[in-house]
């Protein structure tokens, strides 16, 4: 059963195609912005790559710099069919192609909706990747005489400076590891051995967290260093007292950053889908000779009333519709 009938006149399709024609360029440059998106989520995720676990995470923006470009294309192309939907004489030209341009078309916005649906289900690989390459980053964090890893103390430090946050989940991840190079530890001292002996693998773990930690919003000088040990500083209490240190895990401020990302672009993808619905819907009333049932096949100028969604809100409805039109039409 076909929905919302609109009574078209000649004047009412050359209207619809220059709106169409508007929307397709403004498709246009929704696919210029998607492309761009994509390429400043792929360059955010190269630049932090150091720090995530080797998971396969590229594919997203991947995927958006393909459908940025495809939708240029397609909807440039369909700009143009609009505008000499205008002129039925130039329309002609087009009437080899338009049934693979319908075609196209749906598998595009397809893959759009799809688009959409991977910016919103990156979280969880993303969160994981995090979570493994931070944790890998900061057993590294000591390694700033070996090739491959002297960039990562840098990268960590850089890290927990400009997003305000501490180790991987919070600042007591940084007790768990040994984060001091053994060449920067004076053997000498007994103190130093004996926390080496007393550790099963031979680690020097010690309550305390790296200096990028620091919260420098705090009046307090900075205690990073015996955290725990209460008599080792004044007037401190570090159960009660608000350390300060940023209390954030990295994990949680990167996935908040990426995740915010994420919902933007997934929305601009979103608003891309809906102009794709839109301009594949009512393709097929752009023409002005439509045969029934969408026109009057005898008097293909007269005044018809042709459905804006043929056989009800069916994507099998709306197809068989343009390709009815598409195949005998003309």
């Amino acid at each position: 059963m076909a929905v919302l009938k609109v009574k078209f006149t000649k004047t009412r399709r050359d209207k619809l195609a220059q709106i169409l024609w508007i929307l397709n360029w403004i498709s246009v440059v929704t696919g210029v912005i998607l492309f761009s998106l994509g390429l400043f989520l792929k360059v955010e995720l190269n630049k932090r790559e150091e720090l995530m676990a080797e998971k396969d995470i590229q594919y997203v923006p991947n995927m958006l710099i393909a459908v940025g470009l495809i939708a240029c294309v397609i909807n440039f192309l369909g700009g143009k069919i609009c505008y000499d939907c205008v002129d039925s004489t130039k329309f002609l030209r087009w009437k080899l192609i338009m049934l693979p341009y319908i075609v196209c078309t749906f598998f595009f916005t397809l893959c759009v909706l799809v688009g959409a649906l991977m910016c919103y289900s990156m979280h969880w690989e993303l969160e994981e990747a995090l979570n493994l390459g931070l944790m890998q980053a900061m057993r590294f964090y000591k390694d700033t005489d070996m090739p491959g890893r002297c960039f990562l103390k840098h990268s960590v430090d850089m890290l927990q400076i400009q997003f305000q946050c501490c180790g991987n989940s919070g600042y007591k991840d940084w007790f768990q590891i040994q984060w001091i190079s053994n060449r920067y530890l004076d053997m000498s001292k007994k103190e130093v051995v004996d926390r080496l002996r007393s550790n099963v693998e031979g680690k020097y773990l010690m309550d305390g967290v790296p200096f990028s930690c620091c919260n420098i919003n705090s009046p307090r000088p900075c205690i990073h260093q015996q955290i725990t040990n209460n008599s080792a500083h004044f007037n401190y209490e570090h159960q009660t007292e608000d350390q300060n240190l940023w209390m954030k895990g990295c994990r949680q401020a990167l996935l908040e950053y990426y995740t915010h990302i994420m919902q933007s672009i997934g929305l601009t993808v979103l608003i891309t889908w809906l102009f794709e619905v839109f301009n594949s819907i009512h393709l097929p009333n752009k023409s002005d000779d439509l045969p029934c049932p969408c026109r009057r096949k005898e008097f293909p100028h007269h005044d018809a009333a042709a459905p804006l969604f043929p056989q009800g809100d069916s994507v099998q409805g709306i197809l068989q519709c343009q390709f009815f039109v598409i195949a005998f039409c003309r």
